[in-house]
């Protein structure tokens, strides 16, 4: 399900990731040409203290841009049958044309293929930007990432270029463990056939460093949480239920847990270096993709809700 600030605005176009090619600019961009390949990502309103110090994933008015169907100025910019039609996530990428402000638009090589970039403004960037840039995994350490979907796969390869020795994806799906093998996991536990994973992960670490929660699953925060070292710093950027924590348990370890969005990095830095990641053979996002044509589009979500797929990724028709 949406949001529920979502549905306050209908009707509304969807789509909160994407990838295209600037066609006009209007008069006060400076940094973008005609031509240019760009990535989507989180909207801001670049006047905020924290837009100011390059935090965009942290601007007052976040909630407001992407929940609130409107641009920064109050207005939309598309409509039907003169009725005006509301934006999700400020640029509405589910749209073969879309209006964007620049802080929202970052530019990127064109030598690499548009389409599998779309998701480097927010699921790849969430994963890997949460351990290279937040939690900035020193090498040797140990990690534990809960859920092998785009988030959890981006932070496993994360992992392996920080140089983590000890990398471990706990999933439920046997061909989605042996993948994440193939991108950087060093041990893999399958949740559905193993009595105590926390146990399990103990076991082979002694006790994690760092540990990342993709899921929002209760079950499986606790087990994080119980799987971590002295010092072990746990982070949440799944969307889930409601958890209870109990912060005397915490305390006696020193157990840090922290919840974060978009992984807590300068987009207009990090998306280029995810690039260049890609473009080095470390990054291979391509591993992880199926495109759909539009029309196909519960078929995609279909496929991913029953797990044949990791990232679904739509293309507009150029006709």
């Amino acid at each position: 399900p949406l949001p529920v600030e979502v549905y306050r605005h209908f009707p509304v176009v969807l789509g909160h990731e994407g990838a295209g090619i600037v066609e006009k600019m209007g008069n006060a961009v400076e940094d973008f040409n005609t031509g240019d390949h760009v990535v989507l990502t989180i909207p801001s309103c670049g006047e905020c203290e924290y837009c100011k110090s390059k935090k965009a994933f942290a601007c007052k008015k976040n909630e407001e841009l992407i929940f609130g169907g409107k641009m920064k100025d109050g207005t939309t910019r598309i409509s039907y049958r003169g009725g005006a039609i509301n934006h999700f996530f400020f640029f509405f990428s589910f749209s073969k044309y879309v209006t964007v402000d620049a802080r929202s638009a970052v530019k990127v090589d064109k030598n690499v293929e548009l389409s599998l970039l779309g998701s480097m403004g927010c699921g790849f960037q969430t994963g890997a930007g949460t351990v290279l840039g937040f939690l900035k995994a020193e090498k040797g350490s140990s990690i534990a990432v809960f859920g092998c979907g785009a988030v959890g796969f981006s932070a496993i390869m994360a992992a392996k270029i920080a140089g983590c020795s000890q990398i471990i994806a706990v999933g439920g799906n046997d061909d989605k463990l042996q993948l994440a093998k193939e991108l950087g996991a060093t041990h893999t536990v399958n949740r559905k056939n193993t009595g105590d994973v926390s146990a399990v992960i103990r076991k082979m670490t002694g006790g994690l460093n760092y540990a990342l929660d993709t899921s929002g699953a209760p079950e499986m925060i606790d087990v994080a949480i119980k799987s971590l070292d002295k010092l072990g710093h746990l982070v949440l950027v799944g969307m889930g239920s409601e958890i209870t924590i109990n912060p005397v348990e915490l305390m006696v370890d020193s157990i840090s847990i922290s919840a974060i969005a978009e992984g807590c990095v300068n987009p207009y830095e990090f998306i280029p270096q995810l690039v260049s990641f890609y473009k080095q053979g470390v990054f291979p996002i391509d591993k992880l993709v199926t495109y759909y044509e539009f029309d196909e589009i519960n078929k995609a979500f279909e496929d991913l809700r029953k797990g044949f797929v990791i990232k679904p990724i739509l293309k507009i028709s150029e006709v």
